[in-house]
């Protein structure tokens, strides 16, 4: 197995995106240990499942939530609830070790204070993508959104403001975050499909955890 594609020494730092976008190279490495058993009871909680879309398609990626607001799509369309609708209860509470990263994260890009809400957990097998698209059901578009990569590598679609612009095509690795608000909160973003891959604490998948101020 060759461990240089989940932390490649050559990609350390920052990246930027736009004015108000960043990738930070591993700065959620030193919070695995901590995020790793909370995911795992999340998951016992609010089990991971495929929505459907507005069209009546199931998504490839696999999708839970916890904080006060969760992310829901079916027929009805997108949007936050504050119930598992699989379930019929609340999304579990955040886990501090979530609240805390996005805190620093959101600080560390210039774009804190930050207190979200939603943190939409997104889990990927290989063959699985996200279309482009722009986070626009948030009530306060003012708070960035951060968003942490955990497990195999992907390439991060960052685009423009219109579906058609071209978009930058940037590879993430397990312990990367992409922070992005301000002047680039409205851009159209997604992930190309995942190519087969194992790591070592995740096997072949990718958890991706997004955070927001939703309401």
């Amino acid at each position: 197995m060759n461990l240089e594609l989940f932390d490649p020494p050559a990609l350390e730092g920052t990246v930027a995106l736009g004015r108000h976008a960043l990738v930070l190279r591993g700065l959620a490495l030193p919070w695995v240990e901590d995020l790793m058993p909370a995911l795992q009871a999340l998951e016992r909680e609010s089990p991971f499942r495929n929505m459907t879309t507005r069209g009546g398609h199931t998504m490839s990626v696999a999708l839970t939530s916890c904080g006060e607001l969760g992310w829901v799509s079916d027929r009805r369309g997108y949007r936050y609830a504050s119930i598992d609708p699989d379930t019929g209860r609340p999304w579990p509470v955040m886990p501090d070790a979530f609240r805390r990263l996005a805190r620093h994260a959101a600080d560390k890009a210039g774009l804190g204070p930050f207190e979200p809400d939603a943190c939409l957990v997104n889990r990927y097998a290989p063959g699985s993508r996200m279309g482009l698209h722009q986070d626009s059901n948030e009530k306060d578009r003012g708070a960035p959104i951060v968003s942490v990569s955990l497990g195999i590598p992907a390439v991060f679609l960052f685009g423009g403001f219109r579906r058609g612009d071209k978009a930058q095509r940037v590879p993430l690795f397990h312990g990367d975050v992409v922070v992005w608000g301000g002047d680039d909160r409205m851009r159209f973003h997604g992930v190309l499909p995942l190519k087969p891959a194992e790591h070592p604490l995740l096997g072949p998948c990718r958890i991706n955890l997004t955070f927001r101020k939703a309401g």
